[in-house]
C-alpha cells in the first residue's frame, strides 16, 4: 500500500512555520509514515532554509497533481499571497497574513482535489491576518468556509499522546463564549465529537463532557448553565445513543481515565491542561469537515524565528497521527 499524501502549509512566513515545515518534510519519522507535500511561497520557504541553516533540495510546482515522490526532493506547492512582499523574519505584516491563510487555503484545495488524502498547518500570527482585515478565529471556522462546512459544525480536537480535547466555544472573550453555550450548541458538539471519533476508527466511542461553573456548579451553588444547558444536551445526546457522561468539574475531568475524548466549554479548560502536558507535542484536529485537517497548537515564534532553534515535535506529531489512517477516502484510522 502506497503511503498517504500529506500537504503542509507552511504558516506565517515570518515565523518559525516555514522552519518546521521543513524540518518535519526532512524527519525519518515522517517520510517513513507518508509523503510530504509543502504548501507556501518558496521565496519565504527558501530564505528560512538558508537562516537555519538548512539545505533541501526544492521541486516548486503550480500544481499539486505534478508531486513526484519518486526522489528525496521536497514538493513544494507554490502559494503566494500575490504581492510578492519581501519576508522580513520576526515581524508582524499583513502580507504575512495573507499568505499564512493562501497556504493553508491551496492545501484544502489540494485535499478537496483528492491530490492529498490530509492537510497539516504551521502556526499562523493573528496580529497579521487582523492587519490584512481578514475575519479569522482559528483554523475551524476557516476550514469552515473553505470547504463549504456550516462554522457551527466545526469544532476544534487537541490531540496529545492518547489525549483529545473537544471546545465548544475557542477564540472568543469569554463573555461571548459564555453566551454560546446553547443546548443546542452543546448537543452539536457532542454529536460532532461521536461522529469524528467513529471516523477516526473508534466503534463505540465514550465520551466525557465538562460544566462551565467551578465544579460543574454544584448543583447550582455556582451557576445554573449545568442544569439549564449541559445536561438537557447530554440528555438528548444519550437518548440518541450516544455514550456520554458529564457534566463533570472541568479541574478534575481530565484526571478521569476510561474516555476517548473530553468535551471542554471554553477555550482555557482545554488548551492550560493539554499545554502543561504535552506542549512541543500537541496538536489540533478540526472536525466536522469533509477535510482531515491538523495544524499544532502552538504560535509562531517570533523571537526564535530563522535561529534554527524551533522545535518540530507538535509537526511531526500532527502529521504522523494523521498518516496512521489507514483508508482516507473513509477516514478510518488507528487511533
Amino acid at each position: 500500500m502506497s503511503l498517504p499524501r500529506i500537504a503542509i502549509a507552511t504558516g506565517d512566513p515570518a515565523g518559525i512555520g516555514p522552519e518546521i515545515a521543513l524540518k518535519a518534510a526532512l524527519d525519518a519519522r515522517v517520510r517513513n509514515a507518508c509523503r510530504p507535500l509543502l504548501g507556501g511561497d518558496p521565496s519565504a520557504v527558501s530564505a528560512h532554509a538558508r537562516a537555519t541553516g538548512l539545505s533541501p533540495r526544492l521541486r516548486v510546482l503550480a500544481n499539486a497533481s505534478e508531486a513526484d515522490f519518486s526522489t528525496d526532493d521536497i514538493n513544494l506547492l507554490d502559494v503566494r499571497d500575490g504581492t510578492n512582499t519581501p519576508i522580513r523574519i520576526g515581524t508582524v505584516d499583513a502580507a504575512y497574513g495573507r499568505a499564512s491563510l493562501a497556504s493553508a487555503r491551496g492545501a484544502i484545495k489540494a485535499a478537496l482535489a483528492g491530490d492529498v488524502e490530509a492537510v497539516v498547518a504551521a502556526p499562523q500570527t493573528e496580529r497579521s491576518i487582523a492587519a490584512a482585515g481578514i475575519a479569522f478565529d482559528g483554523y475551524p471556522s476557516f476550514v469552515a468556509r473553505e470547504t463549504g462546512t456550516p462554522v457551527n459544525d466545526v469544532y476544534l480536537m487537541i490531540c496529545f499522546d492518547q489525549s483529545r480535547i473537544v471546545h465548544a466555544t475557542l477564540h472568543v472573550s469569554v463573555r461571548e463564549a459564555v453566551a454560546l453555550i446553547t443546548p443546542d450548541r452543546v448537543e452539536r458538539v457532542i454529536r460532532v465529537t461521536d461522529a469524528s471519533l467513529r471516523k477516526l476508527g473508534i466503534e463505540r466511542p465514550k465520551i466525557f463532557v465538562s460544566g462551565l461553573n467551578p465544579h460543574a456548579g454544584e448543583e447550582g451553588l455556582f451557576g445554573s448553565e449545568e442544569i439549564d444547558i449541559i445536561t438537557p444536551a447530554i440528555t438528548r445526546a444519550a437518548d440518541a445513543g450516544i455514550d456520554i457522561t458529564g457534566p463533570f468539574g472541568a479541574d478534575t475531568m481530565l484526571r478521569k481515565k476510561g474516555c476517548d475524548a473530553y468535551i471542554v466549554m471554553l477555550h482555557d479548560q482545554g488548551h492550560i491542561a493539554a499545554k502543561l502536558q504535552a506542549f512541543n507535542r500537541t496538536a489540533g484536529l478540526s472536525i466536522g469537515s469533509p477535510v482531515l485537517f491538523s495544524s499544532v497548537a502552538h504560535g509562531s515564534a517570533h523571537d526564535i524565528a530563522g535561529k534554527g532553534q524551533a522545535d518540530p515535535g507538535a509537526m511531526i506529531e500532527a502529521i504522523t497521527r494523521l498518516a496512521s489512517v489507514k483508508d482516507h477516502r473513509r477516514g478510518r484510522v488507528t487511533a
